[in-house]
């Protein structure tokens, strides 16, 4: 039997080997048995899915509601592909992991019962670069592809995955002192608590390309204090990633890869890596102050955001972001954005360019990012929800 890790990580290191091997992989297919949560777009799955974003829209949950929409019937939020197949990884052995960007294009619409088929493909990297993290670090990137069951491509998604050698950044320390939890006082989470309560959700009522000028500032959107319930919700109904297993399965499954678990020293209990975003002892063993956010929940968030704006009509055509900083447990987010250009597409569609910043209490800019939207034109009397249900 192999032997089980203890209180510490696998210390991996960026060897020549290393590269060498996962040079070759590039334009790999990856295998996903076990990587996939959702198929079938139930509406148990888009309400689970909805809830761990905290997107209240009733366009996904409400039935009644969805029947007077263009659809016709509840459906998916477009960043609903993520619960399907989220970020797959291979190789590296030994190395800490993050994701740390994403670029999202929507193709058409989920609909209630569609099943979606993901493949992913390993698109190779770009490194060894330096890192005030960790000394040096590899840059992954994958392509995530969605297909529904008439073998329609629904989504394309990018996305980026930071390697670096976990006892680097351990003793780098670069964010020890960061105040965690953040010291808040009852009249900041009073305020905070009416900032959430002011989500707008501009639903049936269309936002019109004519109408939008550019220079125009979206309703902001606040999340938090980010929590612990908020990371379990999220992984319960959008994010379940592959091998979060219990008991006799778990250790067989450890057994057979001692490098993907440690033993946590306060409960004795194996846990998985993927243990970093609600397991503080996890969190610290990869060189950082405490449990923090999934890559791809915060792109939910951000999607969330700009569906928000957009309305029921709108349609999201391609967001791309950055993950600047880590979101840690106890965190507040303010999601604010503005539009930055306004036009007619290669289709004759009628676009608007958003700009987003999403800043925290420590006033860092935590995830830039970029959308471009589809609206209806009141001039022309057409819909981008109507020629993507045809």
């Amino acid at each position: 039997m192999a032997k089980m890790p203890t209180g510490e990580m696998t210390q991996g290191v960026i060897t020549d080997e290393m590269i060498e091997d996962m040079r070759q992989r590039a334009g790999t297919r990856v295998r996903l048995t076990g990587y996939i949560a959702n198929e079938i777009a139930t509406e148990t799955a888009i309400r689970r899915f909805v809830d761990g974003v905290g997107d209240s829209n009733p366009l996904w949950r409400n039935e009644k509601y969805a029947k007077n929409t263009r659809y016709g019937r509840i459906v998916a939020p477009h960043s609903w592909v993520w619960s399907v197949c989220a970020a797959v990884q291979m190789g590296w052995r030994g190395l800490g992991a993050f994701h740390s960007g994403t670029e999202e294009k929507f193709f058409r619409p989920i609909l209630l019962g569609d099943r979606i088929t993901p493949e992913v493909v390993y698109l190779g990297f770009e490194g060894p670069m330096p890192s005030h993290f960790a000394g040096k670090m590899i840059k992954d990137c994958y392509e995530n592809r969605y297909y529904n069951q008439k073998g329609e491509l629904v989504a394309k998604v990018r996305l980026w995955i930071i390697r670096y050698e976990r006892k680097k950044a351990y003793k780098k320390g670069k964010y020890k002192d960061v105040q965690l939890p953040h010291p808040w006082t009852e009249e900041e989470l009073k305020n905070i608590q009416n900032e959430v309560l002011a989500e707008e959700i501009r639903g049936a009522n269309p936002r019109y390309w004519e109408e939008v000028s550019v220079g125009e500032q979206l309703k902001p959107l606040t999340k938090g204090p980010f929590g612990l319930t908020d990371m379990i919700a999220f992984i319960a109904g959008a994010a379940t990633p592959a091998r979060l297993l219990a008991h006799g399965v778990a250790l067989r499954h450890y057994v057979k890869h001692p490098a993907w678990a440690f033993r946590d020293p306060e409960t004795y209990a194996l846990e998985p890596i993927f243990a970093v975003h609600y397991n503080r002892r996890a969190a610290n063993l990869q060189g950082l102050p405490s449990c923090y956010d999934l890559g791809q929940q915060r792109q939910c968030w951000l999607d969330h955001f700009l569906i928000n704006w957009m309305g029921d009509e709108g349609w999201l055509k391609r967001v791309f972001a950055e993950y600047r900083y880590f979101v840690y447990h106890s965190d507040v987010l303010c999601f604010n954005g503005k539009v930055t250009n306004k036009y007619i597409d290669e289709n004759n569609e009628n676009c608007v360019d958003i700009e987003v910043t999403v800043i925290n209490q420590r006033e860092e800019n935590v995830m830039p990012a970029t959308a471009t939207i589809i609206l209806s034109s009141r001039d022309k009397g057409i819909s981008p929800v109507s020629s993507r249900l045809r």
